[in-house]
């Protein structure tokens, strides 16, 4: 064979030998922090059609705070496509989460365009990992470690889970460089809904943390989304192989009907992360406490995986459950922010400024009032339990990014909401003429009101 064939036909195989490197399953083992930066890496080159590799900032020691997105359109958002994110390792020591996430990523790229329901997924959704938060917590870990507080701080002695500003008290903790940096980061980008993963037990912890007024007795703590939080932690825990019985910790003598608690009720925390997320970034956040143990041996990170892996996934399908839209001024214009409050629930959303809102609910009535300055407001009465609308299969939302969880769900209404300015007279109407381009797709709808038939399993079953 002469040399010149010989040379394209090494870099052939060169070539698919890292294709087939990059999918091969991570261990099932703790792996350092060196590791973790080159296979995010990898897996960025391997697949640039799906995956987009970002820092959002750096540790107190310098290292980067890296973030693999994952999604049809990586890189840049799609107009109403909605953006969630899983965090882990904000306490250095809790490492189980950033194992989980390691596998997860590897479970969504490797099964996309292979596993129909990944695909489906991924197409309609962009997902942000910041595996690890605290990598210099992690860095001076110790394992195994199943109760120890080695490496749970950053490298300034901070928990970084008491350092976000506080609504119900005010929190004088420094700010650290890894909070500010997910501060900035829920900045940039509108999350919807969000997992933040810890260890040392097992339950889904959700809003509020903290109660008003600096009350040190704990006790529940309702959020104007309860009933919602509730469900989004229920769906969690029943998915996993035992956190909805409510005791799955031998040594925790601490009870958890559903294998869910009110953060509150369970202890206070003052600057926690989820709390912080959903008052003030409008992210709606669950704590994942998702093992007993805090820093295992290798030998149980396959265990946790597959008790963990169809809750990780089947969470994320639920940022499609509620109503999403765009709100214009008569022109077709984005109004950004603009209020849209679900009256009853004193949490209002703010648009985009591509004019864009989402609100998780679940089934029933509701009524919607949109409001921006100098213009009239707009209510809207929505019925979320009714069958109404066009089948998706039937509808041109079909061609969008629209996508409707689980299965069974398949009924949209569709609304078209403009806000005339304060001189003028409030208008709804279902008028679909609107033709806005966002990342070079263009989509014919202004407000899109998933109504779903709710079964007894509720859940998309998730293809193996």
């Amino acid at each position: 064979m002469k040399m010149s064939m010989l040379f394209p036909l090494v870099l052939l195989i060169l070539g698919s030998y890292k294709l087939a490197a990059a999918t091969v399953r991570p261990e099932f083992i703790v792996h350092n922090e060196q590791w973790l930066i080159d296979y995010l890496d990898d897996v960025s080159a391997t697949y640039p059609h799906i995956t987009h590799l970002y820092s959002i900032g750096k540790s107190v020691n310098g290292n980067d705070l890296w973030v693999l997105a994952i999604g049809e359109s990586p890189t840049e958002h799609i107009l109403l496509r909605p953006e969630v994110k899983y965090v882990g390792n904000i306490h250095g020591n809790e490492v189980v989460s950033r194992e989980l996430l390691i596998q997860l990523i590897h479970y969504l790229v490797d099964g996309y365009g292979q596993n129909k329901t990944i695909t489906r997924l991924l197409n309609t959704t962009r997902i942000h990992f910041l595996v690890s938060m605290n990598p210099d917590g992690f860095a001076v870990a110790t394992q195994p470690d199943c109760m120890g507080i080695r490496g749970r701080a950053n490298a300034r002695h901070y928990d970084l889970n008491r350092n976000f500003p506080d609504y119900f008290v005010t929190n004088l903790v420094e700010l650290q460089p890894e909070s500010r940096a997910v501060i900035n980061w829920l900045k940039s980008l509108q999350f919807i809904l969000s997992g933040t993963l810890h260890g040392g037990v097992m339950v889904v912890n959700y809003p509020y943390d903290n109660l008003p007024g600096g009350r040190i007795s704990r006790a529940y703590s309702r959020s104007p989304d309860d009933d919602v939080f509730i469900h989004l932690a229920k769906t969690y825990s029943y998915a996993h192989s035992t956190m909805h019985y409510g005791h799955p910790c031998p040594r925790d003598d601490d009870f958890f009907p559903d294998g869910i608690v009110n953060g509150a009720a369970w202890y206070l925390v003052s600057g926690s992360m989820q709390d912080y997320n959903y008052i003030f970034a409008g992210c709606m956040d669950l704590t994942l406490e998702v093992s007993c143990c805090k820093y295992p041996a290798d030998d149980q990170i396959e265990s946790h995986w597959n008790d963990n892996k169809d809750s990780l996934f089947r969470l994320l399908t639920q940022v499609h459950l509620g109503v999403k839209g765009i709100v214009l001024t008569p022109d077709k214009e984005p109004i950004y922010n603009a209020s849209v409050d679900v009256v009853g629930r004193s949490h209002v959303q703010w648009t985009t400024s591509l004019g864009e809102f989402w609100r998780i609910l679940l089934p029933g009535t509701y009524t919607l009032e949109v409001t921006a300055y100098g213009y009239k407001s707009v209510s809207y009465s929505l019925d979320l339990t009714a069958k109404t609308g066009k089948s998706t299969e039937d509808s041109d939302v079909k061609r969008t990014d629209i996508s409707v969880w689980p299965d069974n769900a398949q009924n949209i209404a569709l609304l078209e909401i403009t806000l005339m300015e304060s001189t003028g007279e409030a208008v709804a109407s279902k008028d679909r003429g609107l033709s806005s381009s966002v990342a070079g797709q263009s989509l014919n709808v202004c407000l899109i009101i998933c109504c779903f038939l709710w079964s007894s399993t509720r859940m998309l079953l998730l293809a193996k």
